[in-house]
């Protein structure tokens, strides 16, 4: 069972007492707790407070923000904590516009980033970010939560796959014998396939086709991910606020999974709030 302080996700928990939390089907917590009692005491029923978010309380949170006139996405933030009746501190800490992150603004987005994970990465997230001038927070959160997903929050590089699964795709590029393997996925936003590297490797000017590995070094995988990031136009996307948009254009798939869409919600409400 998680500690009384943490929701139990893949990317989310408290930071402290008061700041807002996202909570989704799959939750679970006291928070989920609270959050049935109250819809509970509105006159919805999300099931036994047991403090799972299962689908009779994605049902019962449906209901509630229809009634209210709310989107009906079944995400639980601080707009709908506002409407139960929960009130929440601001956080503490925000990126300001024009700014790059500290080591405690980065943990408070990303919270199983490491103090001293977080120390090593900041120098070169902070250059690309000014680089690709990702410097609002509607920015920031979106790059941030595309860069959080695939490694792990920051912490990997490199896919633990062999790669086998690339081989002879291709789509991808890989025509020769082994280019499944050697050119299997590295970088923050994942590089796939001889054909990306190559086309990196020539916007960045490293010949990454030949040196496939230096994508997973850090100062490689955070410019790679700046080209990601510019080559799609993606601070345009970002300023609309069209997570799914963004997410499509580096993924080419349409849909985006719900924790995904709430970690944006959550990242974005850190650096705003």
């Amino acid at each position: 069972m998680p500690a009384p302080t943490e929701i139990d996700t893949s990317f989310l928990q408290l930071t402290s007492i008061g700041q807002p939390t996202v909570l989704h089907k799959g939750s679970r917590g006291p928070l989920v707790i609270e959050l049935q009692r109250r819809l509970m005491s509105a006159g919805f029923d999300p099931g036994p407070a047991d403090g799972f978010f299962g689908s009779q309380t994605e049902d019962a949170v449906q209901a509630f923000q229809k009634a209210r006139g709310l989107e009906v996405d079944g995400l639980v933030d601080s707009g709908i904590w506002h409407e139960l009746g929960v009130q929440f501190r601001p956080a503490e800490r925000q990126a300001p516009e024009g700014a790059g992150f500290s080591v405690e603004q980065l943990q408070t987005v990303l919270p199983n980033c490491s103090e001293m994970r977080a120390t090593e990465v900041l120098p070169y997230l902070n250059k690309v970010m000014a680089e690709a001038d990702i410097m609002t927070p509607q920015r920031q959160a979106a790059f941030l939560v595309q860069l959080a997903i695939p490694s792990g929050q920051l912490n990997l590089f490199e896919e633990p796959d062999s790669g086998e699964q690339y081989e002879g795709r291709e789509d991808l590029g890989n025509v020769q014998p082994g280019d499944g393997p050697r050119y299997k996925g590295r970088g923050l936003i994942p590089l796939i396939g001889r054909a990306n590297y190559r086309a990196a490797g020539k916007a960045l000017g490293i010949d990454l086709e030949n040196n496939p590995e230096r994508a997973a070094d850090l100062d490689v995988g955070f410019r790679v991910a700046g080209w990601f990031w510019t080559s799609r136009d993606l601070n345009t996307v970002a300023d609309e606020g069209d997570f799914e948009e963004i997410n499509r254009r580096l993924t080419g798939r349409d849909r985006v999974l719900p924790k995904h869409v709430a970690f944006y919600r959550h990242a974005l409400a850190m650096l705003t709030h």
